[in-house]
């Protein structure tokens, strides 16, 4: 069942047994320190497969950089020893990880960050809709971030290569630079969050500048061939937008293309979503600009995965939920089998109760 999606790709160094990828999933159950918890190797370990690909959920590289309350952190070393546990439990199954490098930027709260600083952003503007998260899950307002300063972004910059030195460190298969979903890279990118007058504003070279070079500081710490990106060209989440994504898409796959990077990783347009896609233009137009391994998540199921491989939309299909849910996803697809359903009230924050407690395909059958 679904031959394209258990077909072998070849991503960077690797060679990946199939194209079920797991998506990088915020859960919010860091303990002290930013920590991963001590169920964090049991929940990823379950979710390895020989040979399959995991992206370990957004992880910050600054405490500056954090954005909710119990997300992992790799800029101490206690952090780079937790993760060392998780690496250890895919690896015993023959499992790739990768990690997701991440700054909130101005979608931070002051009581999350040292010195209750403001958070920053390219250009001081609040996001005018939604809540920002303080320590004890309080929703309150944003902040009207600081914008960086030329002298503070070398900053920035050298928080993500320390970073992707720490997952190294962390015994990672390499790092994906999280430029999505209305975070700090996404800002800059963005003409709706980004209106800077300097060279990381303005036209779209100077918006991707920021980008670029953070990609050039994890490919300087890992070579080209163990770096993806992730963004979502058609996103709104975080009160982004851009005026002509197409424009500034292809403009950045065609420069990443150039530094010949393991895989881009781009989510799809879709209306309804929590995470407010718009859907002004599609994925597909920007294929063309991208060489290599194309990553597409969305919503996808098996049948829609398979048909947006066979469709040569996409090289491999990034799952979220049905990862959580599924811990044995891959098995589940090839053999056809019944798939949980995931629990959104456990999503976020908690304990074992819908992180390690999904049963697996064996399990289902031997309780019906």
């Amino acid at each position: 069942m679904y031959e394209k999606l258990f077909s072998p790709l070849h991503v960077g160094r690797y060679e990946l047994a199939h194209r079920v990828v797991m998506a990088p999933l915020t859960r919010m159950r860091a303990g002290p320190g930013n920590v991963p918890n001590e169920l964090a190797p049991e929940y990823y370990g379950q979710r390895a497969s020989k040979d399959g690909l995991i992206i370990a959920e957004a992880t910050q590289v600054t405490p500056y950089g954090q954005g909710y309350p119990q997300t992992p952190g790799i800029y101490s070393e206690e952090q780079v020893a937790g993760w060392r546990r998780v690496t250890d439990a895919v690896h015993a199954k023959g499992g790739l990880i990768f990690l997701q490098l991440w700054h909130v930027g101005r979608s931070s709260h002051s009581s999350l960050l040292p010195g209750h600083v403001l958070p920053v952003a390219p250009s001081a503007i609040a996001i005018s809709k939604g809540s920002a998260l303080t320590p004890d899950w309080k929703k309150v307002p944003f902040e009207t971030p600081h914008a960086l300063t030329l002298d503070e972004i070398p900053g920035i910059i050298e928080a993500y290569r320390d970073g992707a030195r720490k997952a190294q460190e962390a015994g990672f298969d390499g790092v994906e630079i999280h430029a999505a979903n209305g975070y700090l890279l996404e800002q800059f990118l963005h003409s709706r969050s980004n209106h800077r007058t300097d060279i990381y504003g303005g036209s779209i070279e100077n918006r991707a500048r920021l980008l670029l070079e953070v990609t050039q500081a994890a490919i300087d710490v890992w070579g080209k061939d163990r770096v993806g990106v992730r963004m979502s060209p058609f996103g709104t989440y975080n009160d982004v937008g851009d005026s002509d994504p197409i424009a500034l898409y292809s403009y950045v796959l065609s420069r990443l293309s150039d530094l010949d990077i393991a895989y881009a990783h781009l989510i799809e347009a879709r209306d309804g979503d929590s995470m407010e896609i718009e859907a002004p233009g599609s994925v597909d137009e920007l294929r063309p600009f991208w060489k290599n391994p194309l990553f597409l998540a969305g919503g996808f199921t098996g049948e829609t995965g398979e048909q947006a491989l066979e469709a040569g939309r996409a090289d491999a299909i990034a799952f979220g939920r049905l990862f959580i849910a599924n811990p044995d996803l891959p098995e589940r697809l090839r053999l056809g089998g019944p798939l949980n359903h995931y629990d959104r009230a456990t999503f976020y924050g908690g304990g074992a109760a819908g992180y390690v407690d999904y049963p697996f395909l064996n399990e289902t059958r031997e309780n019906t």
